[in-house]
């Protein structure tokens, strides 16, 4: 009787053993670890600047460039984000950087997700309208980005995440109006066939009511470290950009301003390792900082950046006091890569395209009608169809989704209305540079975002090829375990 007593003994202290070695097993693959870094993409003087229609060089640093990085594990899964200050990065240079982090890292290219933060005043990365990219600056690019990614995952260490949505609905204006009949000018093409005008007059009598929309959340991940030490905060925002500081000066504008305000809200100033803020672009792709209808005060130089950065900062810091941040959860990454086709010109139309960009008289195109004839003549040797990179994040309730394009607002409400994650947000320009994405309905408005260049050159079904796939990745997301 002793002996069998024992034996249960034995027995119920053995299993409560298995069960605390189970116990110590599983923890660590459910707890979160993270790291952050920066890395220094400042080009050198004399570069081109793009995000224009004419090139410019750079002749002055107003404030240095960044791949801002995090990195989050939680045993099971690793997963990093890079939101570097640049107008477009495209594909071929992303790719590279991933190729890199993974030669060394062993990161999979699949659980990397970066992003341009679209400035106009950073050296030109990718070709646009008149402005053509460094090859010196590219490969500068992808290695620095690469570092960066490395540096984050050289100081991962436990943390705790949380995330929440703020709203700053005063910084964003829908840029596409509805004018009076007769009022619009013909486009690039010679038509008149365009229903909405991009940038208006602002003030202007003709003004009838704004073609959409805007999105103004301000969603926000905090991570920090068990003893709440600030280390990381990713903040998105739709918001094209701001401006307002001289064409030939490098600048990563409102988002990196942003950054420095909101590191001094959270007093995470000077601490090891660096606090590292990050301002991603969300569906801003008809947003911007103009308000047409009663017009703004005006600003000195980098005045206006600094007033949204502040108000947006402002908004992030608030939202970050409400938010309960955990040390362990799901954590998940998916892509996909789909096809989509090419709006490409006809045979007719890229030799009068020709005629028009031989009689300019010149390397450099000076009017619409010749810079869209330019952009007709290259476009005419892209491929019937193009593959685009698709990602979806998972960390606990929250979704971030990335797309490589300048993406509607329209498009962004809608997978956030639809994703089975609450909250959702996206990052646009991500992975590479396919150019506006609109809506089947803003396709059908015209206006300078639909019109055909190597900025604008997608099947006018995009959109919701592009929405659909992204669902199909939130439903495994939301299927997985994490």
């Amino acid at each position: 009787m002793f002996t069998v007593f024992s034996k249960r003994i034995m027995m119920g202290c053995l299993c409560l053993a298995v069960a605390a070695v189970i116990v110590r097993a599983e923890t660590p693959e459910s707890t979160f670890r993270a790291g952050a870094a920066t890395s220094n993409i400042t080009p050198w003087l004399g570069i081109s600047i793009n995000g224009g229609m004419h090139d410019r060089q750079a002749i002055h640093i107003h404030d240095e460039l960044h791949a801002r990085c995090l990195v989050i594990d939680n045993g099971k899964t690793r997963v990093a984000i890079a939101v570097c200050d640049s107008c477009v990065i495209p594909r071929e240079v992303f790719d590279e950087a991933k190729r890199l982090v993974h030669e060394k890292t062993g990161l999979p290219m699949d659980h990397m997700l970066m992003s341009a933060t679209h400035t106009h005043y950073a050296p030109t990365a990718g070709a646009a309208f008149q402005s053509e990219p460094d090859a010196a600056y590219q490969r500068f690019l992808a290695r620095r980005i690469a570092d960066g990614i490395r540096r984050a995952v050289n100081q991962l260490a436990p943390a705790k995440i949380g995330w929440g949505v703020g709203r700053e609905p005063n910084q964003v204006f829908n840029r596409r109006w509805k004018m009076k009949p007769g009022t619009i000018p013909p486009d690039p093409f010679g038509r008149r066939t365009d229903q909405v005008k991009m940038n208006p007059p602002v003030g202007s009598p003709d003004l009838i009511e704004p073609a959409g929309p805007t999105d103004p959340e301000v969603s926000v991940v905090s991570v920090r470290s068990p003893d709440d030490r600030p280390v990381a905060l990713l903040a998105n925002y739709s918001l094209h950009y701001v401006g307002g500081c001289p064409g030939d000066h490098i600048s990563a504008d409102y988002y990196g301003v942003f950054c420095d305000r909101i590191q001094q809200l959270l007093r995470a100033d000077r601490l090891d390792p660096p606090f590292v803020a990050m301002m991603s672009n969300g569906t801003s792709g008809d947003i911007n900082n103009i308000n047409f209808r009663g017009g703004q005060p005006p600003q000195p130089p980098y005045g206006q950046m600094r007033l949204v950065a502040h108000a947006v900062a402002d908004e992030a810091d608030r939202v970050c006091r409400t938010i309960a941040h955990r040390d362990r959860g799901p954590l998940d990454m998916r892509e996909t890569k789909i096809k989509l086709g090419v709006r490409l010109p006809t045979a007719e139309e890229v030799d009068k395209a020709r005629q028009i960009v031989a009689q300019a008289g010149g390397p450099v195109m000076k009017t619409l009608e010749q810079i869209y004839a330019r952009e007709t003549v290259l476009l005419s040797a892209y491929p019937k169809e193009v593959e685009i990179v698709l990602q979806a994040v998972r960390i606990g309730d929250l979704a971030i989704v990335a797309v490589p394009c300048e993406v509607f607002v329209e498009i962004g409400l809608e997978i956030k209305r639809k994703s089975p994650f609450k909250p959702t947000f996206v990052i646009q320009l991500a992975n590479g540079y396919n150019g506006y994405l609109p809506t089947v309905t803003g396709h059908a408005q015209g206006g300078y975002e639909t019109w055909r260049a190597r900025s604008s050159y997608l099947e006018v079904e995009a959109a919701p090829k592009i929405v659909q796939a992204l669902m199909a990745l939130l439903d495994e997301l939301r299927q997985s375990k994490g």
